[in-house]
């Protein structure tokens, strides 16, 4: 048997209509789950990466564009209730302990 999952991961770019769009377009591709990412940028990066300088419509550093992408448990709930809306799984893979989500 073959499980195909979409791997949306932080592609959303810290929107949730993307987000929604992208399950979506998993759904009606075929694909049999979507799975996303989640990290305490924090936790994960070091601080001189993080202060690094990056232009993004986000701000101006590194920092400040990773925790725009990183979704809150709200946001994930409203996952969670569009892909049951959808009738596709989803998941989250935790770069971290204090990333995962009850």
């Amino acid at each position: 048997m073959v499980f195909v999952t979409a791997e949306i991961g932080t592609n959303h770019m810290g929107s949730l209509d993307l987000a929604k769009k992208l399950i979506d377009v998993a759904k009606s591709s075929g694909c049999d789950a979507v799975k996303f990412q989640k990290r305490n940028v924090e936790k994960v990066y070091s601080k001189k990466f993080l202060d690094s300088p990056l232009e993004s419509p986000w701000g101006s550093t590194q920092r400040e564009m990773r925790q725009h992408r990183e979704f809150s448990l709200k946001q994930f709930q409203l996952i969670d209730k569009h892909c049951k809306k959808r009738k596709i799984p989803w998941y989250v893979s935790c770069w971290d302990i204090e990333s995962q989500i009850r």
